[in-house]
């Protein structure tokens, strides 16, 4: 009994896995369905047209003779009673019965079959577009969740630790030897900002030589990259929405999933501007930047979130 139920546990695991990987596939199975079965309802509308003159000479061998009937009635051949005009209308119209039949015939598979194709397509587009709305959802709650963390964060800590621990940074205390007013050595404690690569916004980008606009002057780097930032935002400005992956081409990016739905929309209690935190004083790396010494840039953007959720209630 025991080794019986392994078995029925096991197929039952097995089945729920195959239903669950056919049921997480149903779009990109009803598309191939929809789209296989168009072809093939191409393929037979053809076929069928092929068909079509037996179809058409059949009708006109009818419509011939109901002729030749009632000439023969004009000429005196057959009387009324024989064939009335009420039996030429009758015949008339039981032959365009039986030819739009033939045609039913002919054409009713790759009708059915287009029909069921584009069926197919249209409940994959809905069964995508509902998952889209609930992810969109699913993002909207993480993003509320994760407004609401931040500002516990500035409550309980200050703006500053929001400021590390949303960027990934972590300070780091040194001893450095310096030369006084007077002349004399004496130690004096920095601190430093330490980028955690794990802790980085998912927006986040190193503008080095990864990037196609990247070049080794760090003059040129930063004038490039204010000029973008400026640029971006007067398209901001001006059209009322920047997608990320539009500044992702511009800066010479790879785009990303993410970059292709969040972004900026100009609304009220936003920050209706855009900005690649470049002029971040907190960061020694930034400052260097800025300063010329550096000839790469940590980027962080400060994206108002998923556009399409954003637009919708600006409408509202």
């Amino acid at each position: 009994m025991k080794q019986l139920e392994k078995v029925m546990m096991s197929l039952s695991k097995l089945t729920g896995r195959t239903g669950l990987r056919v049921k997480a596939a149903s779009p990109e199975i009803l598309l191939v369905v929809g789209i296989a079965g168009a072809v093939g309802a191409t393929v037979l509308a053809c076929r069928a047209t092929l068909k079509v003159h037996e179809v058409l000479d059949e009708r006109n061998e009818k419509y011939e003779k109901i002729q030749e009937a009632w000439t023969k009635v004009e000429n005196g051949e057959l009387s009324l009673d024989e064939y009335s005009e009420k039996d030429k209308t009758q015949d008339i119209v039981k032959t365009y019965i039986q030819t739009g039949v033939g045609f039913i015939k002919l054409y009713g598979p790759a009708f059915t079959l287009g029909v069921v194709s584009f069926a197919c397509i249209i409940g994959g587009h809905k069964i995508m577009k509902t998952r889209n709305v609930a992810l969109m959802a699913a993002y909207q709650a993480v993003e509320k969740g994760f407004a609401a963390y931040r500002k516990r964060i500035v409550e309980e800590y200050g703006e500053e630790k929001d400021y590390l621990f949303k960027n990934g940074l972590r300070s780091e205390t040194r001893t450095e030897t310096v030369i006084d007013e007077d002349g004399k050595k004496k130690k004096v404690e920095k601190t430093d900002l330490i980028v955690d690569p794990n802790g980085l916004s998912m927006y986040a980008r190193f503008f080095d030589d990864s990037s196609t606009e990247w070049q080794k002057s760090p003059d040129y780097n930063m004038a490039f990259l204010r000029a973008q930032q400026n640029y971006f935002n007067n398209i901001l400005q001006s059209r009322g929405h920047v997608f990320l992956n539009e500044i992702y081409d511009a800066l010479g990016f790879q785009r990303s999933q993410a970059g292709a739905v969040v972004g900026w929309v100009i609304g009220e209690g936003r920050d209706n501007f855009i900005d690649f935190g470049l002029f971040n004083g907190e960061s020694q790396s930034s400052r260097d930047f800025v300063n010329g010494y550096e000839q790469s840039i940590l980027l962080d953007f400060n994206v108002d979130g998923v556009i399409y959720n954003l637009f919708t209630k600006e409408k509202a």
